[in-house]
């Protein structure tokens, strides 16, 4: 192998680094759009359940607060820190959520539960609103 050969096949790793850098930022780019369009479907949900929005950035507290708009209690929050039990929990309160915005459980299981971010769209910028669960409707 001559020298000018060597140089060349470094030249090839050079190139194909650089191409898989450029695919990766713009994977990275592309996920952390989706990610800020997600953000703001939860901040949406969170304002029509009278929440506030800027809670969705905080990681323990948008917990929290997706229990309250539940109408689950707040030491539910410890559940999740228990393995499979935390998997019935999640899929309960996306049960409970869907239910709250006027929506089915297959709802709450499907979009909400195993496609996250497609249920929060569709309540955050749908005609949904909130009706809290336990509240007692008055005729007028």
């Amino acid at each position: 192998m001559t020298l000018s050969s060597a140089l060349f096949l470094q030249d090839n790793g050079v190139a194909a680094t650089g191409g898989l850098m450029a695919i990766g930022g713009t994977l990275m780019i592309a996920c952390l759009a989706i990610a800020v369009v997600f953000v703001i479907a939860f901040w949406k949900v969170f304002v029509k359940a009278g929440q506030p929005g800027w809670a969705v950035l905080i990681p323990i507290y948008n917990a929290y607060i997706m229990l309250k708009i539940a109408g689950r209690p707040g030491w539910w929050l410890l559940l999740y820190l228990v393995p499979l039990a935390n998997l019935v929990i999640m899929i309960l309160v996306a049960m409970d959520i869907a239910k709250a915005f006027g929506r089915s459980p297959a709802f709450g299981v499907i979009l909400l539960f195993l496609l996250a971010g497609i249920g929060y769209l569709i309540l955050g910028f749908g005609k949904a609103t909130y009706h809290p669960i336990g509240a007692v409707a008055t005729a007028t």
